[in-house]
């Protein structure tokens, strides 16, 4: 009979492990990860952002209670404030991906490699709802880089690593498994997004750091954790490296805005009393409750009260999956939709195409000697929802694309969605110009600010 330590000594003279291998099975990752972290750790930098902020000084600065009343007055002072973060050389050229709010509005940007070195870097593509960014070091060339692995092999159990620089100690690494995958129903800052599930440690500062599995391959992007108390509760979270793969191929192909391709469908996920009300033996899928009319999916052949199952073999269970899906497959291709169709499953070709910007958004601005002079409005259409961030519900109406001259005393913002001046409703860009001209000395707006109603009213 062999003992416990007999075999783990016979385990170890029978897969004898050189500095240079990966370890490939589990006895051999029992015995150290230290060849993974060899391999990945140099492709894994330090991002220092420099931002500057706007503070506004006032005598109750500090104070608990008076606070509060006195916010947005006083001297407005700009501050130099310093973040810190880390993020992943996918291209030995210098390009580097990490998130969004790593690097968001910085005029300077520094990266500190492994070994020290240091290189300016600028931004080539930004997008906040993704939470990504991928930046370009200057004068870099033969830098290690990470290769990316498919993430939607990915599988719950898996160990993974979590590499970055928390809290500024320098560069860490923590173990741990995938713990939940297509985690679709978090709000992370203006994200939206679709994530990998880990327990390894994940920090303020790792942000932008690498997943990497047991072969050094990227996975995720670490981009948050879920916590009560201020630390890690080991619930962190990634975003996949398929949809990282999408977004780095823009940047190196010069988009300025992050491409996604337009669904033009209103779902819902199934939940078991719809499941049970469609005579369906789970809850699984999402429900179609509008279709746009040029929506590439009601091309295919779907209809209100569809359910989308898989696109491309992949399970679809959520809203936000299915534009994950189609954010990581990109514009221009041709995938496959499985779906049920008064319940029988079905199948259909679809090709993704960008958000059409029709009907035509008949952008106008006000001029001339009138109160809202300067005010610029649009139509709203699909092309103007995706590029002005706007609610999907509102997909008609008029939207405020800019303000400024007399118009920017009137409290309107880039992105409001007018619904009526001094009480006349606006239906059509060319509704704001007549309604603009009355010299009375009151006047009411009516908008929609992130959702929800607001009136702002002033006098001249």
């Amino acid at each position: 009979m062999i003992r416990f330590p007999t075999l783990i000594l016979a385990l170890w003279c029978a897969l004898p492990l050189s500095a240079e291998t990966v370890p490939q099975s589990a006895p051999e990752i029992s015995l150290s990860f230290a060849p993974v972290v060899r391999s990945a750790a140099p492709a894994v930098v330090n991002i220092y952002a420099t931002v500057v902020v706007q503070r506004r000084e006032t005598p109750f600065a500090g104070d608990p209670f008076f606070e509060q009343f006195f916010q947005g007055y006083g001297r407005s002072t700009p501050r130099l404030e310093n973040a810190l973060g880390s993020g992943v050389i996918v291209a030995a050229d210098g390009v580097v991906v990490s998130n969004y709010h790593v690097v968001a509005q910085a005029t300077e940007i520094r990266v500190e490699l492994a070994d020290r070195r240091e290189f300016r870097a600028h931004v080539l593509l930004a997008d906040e709802e993704a939470d990504l960014a991928v930046l370009q070091l200057e004068g870099a060339q033969d830098l290690p880089a990470l290769p990316l692995r498919n993430s939607d092999d990915l599988e719950v159990g898996e160990l993974v690593l979590a590499i970055g620089n928390p809290f500024g100690v320098g560069q860490t690494v923590s173990s741990g498994i995938i713990s939940g995958l297509g985690r679709s129903t978090l709000s992370i800052g203006a994200g939206r997004g679709y994530f990998i599930q880990t327990d390894a440690a994940i920090n303020p500062g790792n942000s932008g750091g690498a997943l990497v599995d047991v072969r050094g391959q990227l996975v995720g992007i670490n981009t948050a954790i879920l916590t009560k108390g201020g630390g890690s509760n080991g619930i962190g979270f990634a975003i996949p490296a398929n949809l990282v793969q999408n977004f780095m191929d823009q940047a190196v192909a010069g988009e300025t805005r992050f491409q996604r391709p337009w669904a033009g469908i209103v779902g819902q996920a199934m939940d078991a009393g719809m499941a049970e009300a469609m005579g369906l033996p789970r809850p699984e899928g999402v429900v179609v409750s509008d279709l746009h009319p040029e929506s590439p999916f009601k091309a295919a052949g779907l209809a209100v009260g569809d359910v989308i199952l898989a696109l491309e073999g992949e399970l679809t269970d959520s809203p936000q999956e299915v534009m994950f899906r189609l954010a990581a497959m990109g514009i221009g291709r041709d995938v496959t939709v499985r779906f049920l169709h008064q319940g029988s499953p079905k199948e259909a070709r679809l090709t993704l195409v960008a958000p059409p910007d029709s009907p035509p958004r008949a952008e106008q601005r006000v001029e001339g000697d009138v109160v809202l002079r300067g005010l610029s409005v649009a139509r709203i259409n699909p092309a103007v929802t995706a590029e002005m961030d706007l609610p999907s519900e509102v997909t008609e109406g008029v939207v405020v694309t800019g303000v400024d001259d007399l118009a920017a005393a009137s409290g309107l913002r880039r992105g409001d969605i007018l619904l009526a001046i001094n009480g006349a409703r606006v239906q059509e860009p060319g509704d704001v110009a007549p309604l603009a001209q009355p010299t009375q000395r009151r006047w009411s707006i009516e908008v929609l600010r992130g959702g929800r109603p607001l009136l702002l009213r002033f006098r001249i």
